[in-house]
């Protein structure tokens, strides 16, 4: 099979990403690069969502792409599509990040606090992070019960789509319907910039 046949001519068709993740397993960097060109995009969309940070959500994005081509030959079909694959190692990876980044904040804080910094204003940063848990619960309370229970377990369980699906008893696609939705409400509603 010539190149253009495996990573899927016009004349041949495109190529399954799962197959291509098979041919990624077995190290064919050109299956990597046609992998890469189709999940490079909701990947980083993803991780963007939840890290809002562009350089960080780059980072991230890379370092999942890297996992995939490490990890690809763990990929199970009969678990899932290759995409919903790909995209829970991203969500995991980026909600490994936001983890990191507070247990490196609560590091911060412990130091400064044992340090007798004065350079640290601890009350402050109390009554702001009480304001902001306040303001996102009020914005929570703005959604439909299924955006709020799916936003809810996504994001702060760090569940899967698929398993807050099965969860919530929902089609896979509503609950990602439902998620899209209620994080966008969850973004005007916090003011945030997008």
């Amino acid at each position: 099979m010539d190149e253009a046949a495996a990573l899927g001519s016009p004349a041949v068709g495109p190529v399954e990403l799962g197959d291509l993740l098979v041919q990624v397993a077995r190290g064919d960097q050109d299956a990597f690069a046609a992998m890469y060109e189709r999940v490079v995009g909701p990947v980083f969309g993803l991780v963007r969502s939840v890290l809002r940070d562009p350089s960080q959500s780059e980072e991230v994005t890379q370092e999942v792409l890297v996992e995939v081509w490490r990890v690809a030959a763990r990929f199970d079909p009969a678990k899932g599509t290759a995409m919903t694959w790909v995209m829970t190692l991203a969500h995991r990876r980026a909600v490994d990040r936001v983890r990191s980044e507070q247990s490196a904040s609560d590091r911060e804080l412990r130091a400064a606090q044992l340090s007798g910094s004065r350079d640290y204003d601890h009350v402050v940063e109390q009554v702001e992070a009480r304001l902001e848990r306040e303001q996102v619960r009020r914005c929570l309370r703005t959604l439909t019960q299924i955006q709020r229970q799916s936003v809810t377990l996504a994001y702060y369980k760090g569940l899967t789509y698929r398993e807050v699906a099965e969860l919530l008893s929902q089609p896979l696609g509503t609950v990602k319907t439902r998620l899209r939705d209620g994080l966008i409400r969850l973004r005007d509603c916090l003011g945030v910039q997008g």
